[in-house]
Parts: structure tokens; sequence; C-alpha cells
């Protein structure tokens, strides 16, 4: 098992924060299918702290979970650690801190994979999340850096463990390759090697259970973080906890079997959103879920197009109706990449951010960008 301070994630998986993917309603679907550690979408340690309801609706625990994780982004250590207390003191058993994004309205303002740039500020962030947590551990999620001529993550990983942090997570790109061309397994090497005693999490790429396995042997690893590669895929966890334990794999689902997940995950939206805003929330997974199942143009049009549960589960049934419920997807499909492949792309920083390495002022108004959630 994989330990996280006092937290014993076994198998060794976690789930990635994804922006309106990983809410209570899908967290709770793939806990379903087997056990992890599943991350909140990320959120904003101002809005949190000013109270937003958005925010709070992050947030949000999902039912039966036995740990509640969060991840939060923020660029002031006083925000951060306020919003880390309030995070603690309404339950939350863990807190992730994301200095990964990639986006360019985030890092411009220097927030984001821009941040481990500023290395003393980003200590004291870490720093002023542990202080607050009270025993709870912090994580840090973070990428090799903004692009090859700036790669932070060493020097941040070191950093990160010193201010107390109890795991890093790396995805293998820079914020330049952003979700394109294959992840640097090596880096997650180089930073196992850099931080002994400290657990490193390795990310990006790990689309079937075997990738997993491939990553922990390639580099080291002490456990993998899975993010597009469970998208319409929550059975992966299923696959994830098979082969961590040495069993074999459960055949593929049919998509008899596929109907009925996606039936449950609308529900669960329904029921975390409401029926207009859970409905469209669904609506983008219809794609990752019948990937490489013959469905046809007709049938994928009329299931993104519903916009109430009965219009969703009459849809579901004239597709049983016309497409063999046995069928599996083939395996050539299993490692399609799924959910975004933009990239590469020139990375937008603060002017004069690499000239001040050692500035602990927090940049002005990277929050306001991401405020509320």
């Amino acid at each position: 098992a994989l330990r996280i301070g006092g937290l014993a994630v076994d198998p060794p998986v976690v789930l990635a924060p994804m922006a309106g993917i990983t809410n209570p309603a899908y967290r709770a679907l793939c806990r379903s299918f087997g056990p992890g550690l599943l991350v909140s979408e990320m959120v904003n340690a101002r809005g949190l702290v000013e109270g937003s309801a958005k925010t709070r609706r992050l947030t949000a625990r999902e039912p039966g979970a036995p740990t509640h994780s969060v991840q939060l982004y923020g660029t002031d250590p006083v925000a951060v650690g306020a919003a880390v207390r309030v995070l603690v003191g309404e339950g939350a058993d863990h807190v992730d801190l994301n200095v990964g994004c990639p986006v360019t309205k985030v890092t411009r303002k220097g927030g984001g994979a821009a941040l481990p740039v500023r290395r003393v500020l980003f200590g004291r962030i870490v720093g002023a999340a542990v202080a607050a947590a009270g025993g709870a551990p912090v994580t840090v999620k973070m990428r090799i850096g903004v692009d090859d001529g700036h790669r932070t993550h060493l020097e941040a990983g070191r950093i990160a463990a010193e201010a107390g942090a109890a795991a890093v997570a790396l995805h293998a790109r820079t914020a330049a390759q952003l979700y394109s061309g294959a992840a640097d397994w090596s880096a997650i090497a180089e930073l196992v090697d850099h931080l002994p005693g400290v657990p490193v999490l390795g990310n990006g790429d790990v689309w079937v259970a075997d990738d997993a396995l491939r990553m922990v042997a390639a580099t080291g690893c002490a456990g993998v973080v899975v993010g597009r590669g469970c998208l319409g895929r929550p059975w992966l966890f299923r696959d994830l906890a098979d082969a961590f334990a040495g069993r074999p794999l459960q055949p593929a689902p049919t998509l008899a079997e596929v109907v009925d997940v996606m039936g449950a995950h609308a529900r669960g939206l329904v029921e975390h959103l409401g029926e207009v805003s859970g409905v469209r929330s669904f609506r983008k997974h219809v794609a990752w879920y019948l990937l490489g199942l013959p469905v046809g143009r007709a049938r994928r049009n009329e299931l993104v197009g519903v916009s109430t549960v009965a219009e969703l589960d009459a849809a579901l049934a004239r597709l049983l109706d016309e497409v063999d419920p046995a069928l599996r997807p083939p395996d050539d499909v299993l490692r399609s990449p799924r959910g975004t492949t933009r990239g590469p792309q020139r990375v937008t920083v603060p002017e004069g951010w690499y000239d001040a390495v050692d500035d602990p002022t927090p940049p002005t108004g990277a929050d306001l960008l991401v405020s509320g959630g």
C-alpha cells in the first residue's frame, strides 16, 4: 500500500483532479469499481475563504467516501493557509496543492505551472498549507516545468518535501507540451532518485492497467495518478486493483454493461447538480463511453442532445435495440487518448518572472482568474 502521511492507499492509485469531471458523482462511480484516493476538482483558495457557493459545491464529499480529498489552487500563502484550515475543519482528510495547471490565463499571471519558478514563494505556500492542515497530509501535484528551458520539478520536489509535503505527484510533461506527445517517464525516475524517503507519484499516459505496472517498474514511483485514461472507463479502477494485486483482469464490459454505467453516471450527476445541469454535464461523457463501439453517428448525436433523464433512457434503449448488447470495444482502442490532446503551446508568464526567482511576493491577480472555483 502507498502511505501518504497517515493515509493508506491500496492499491496505490490516485484519481487526478479534472475540471468538470471529478465531481462527487464521478468519484462515487469510480469508487464503485475499485478503491483508490479520489481527488475533487480543483478549488480556488480565495473563493473558498470568501465563501463562494460554487466553490463550496466543488468541495462536497461524495456519499460513503471513506476519505475526502480536495485539490486546492492558490498563489498567496495567507489565503492558502486559511483555505486549508476551512477544508480540514469541514472534514477533508487530504489536501493536494495544484502547481501544474498549464492554462495560459493562469500561467500568464504567475499561477499553476509557472509558480514553482518563484521558489521562495512556492515553499512558503506549501509550508503554510502544511502548518494549517493540523496533521492531515498535504501533497503537491506539478509538471516537469514551464518548458524544456525551465524545468523545475527537481528543485520544486525538494522544496515541497522540505516544507512538509507528504508526497509529490509529477505529470511528466511540461506546460508547453500541454497534453501532446508522450509523457517523459524518465523525469519521474529522476524525481524518485532526488527525493529518497518521500513518495513520488507518476502521472501521464496511464491508459490501461498494464501501463501503471510498467510505470512503477520503470521509474520506481510509489503509485500512479490516473487522469484521462479513466474518461468513459471508470472500471479502470477495477482493472488497476486487479493488476496491482496480481489477479487476472476481467473482460472489458459489454455494450449493455456500458449503458448501465452511463445511466448510473447520469443519475449521479442529476442528484448532485439537478436534472438540467446534470444531464448537460453528462453529455460530454458520451463519446468517451462509446469509443470504439459501432454505435453510429445518428445514435451518438441523439445521446449528446438529450435534456432529461427520460430522454437519455429512451435513447439508450434504442441504442441497445439497434446494436448487439454483447459487443465489447476492440483491444486496440483501449490506449486511444481520451479527453484533450491539445498542444504544444507557447507558455506566457509575467514579465520578469524568470529574473526574480527568490521574490516571495504573491503575483497580482492570479487568484482572481479562478476565484469561486
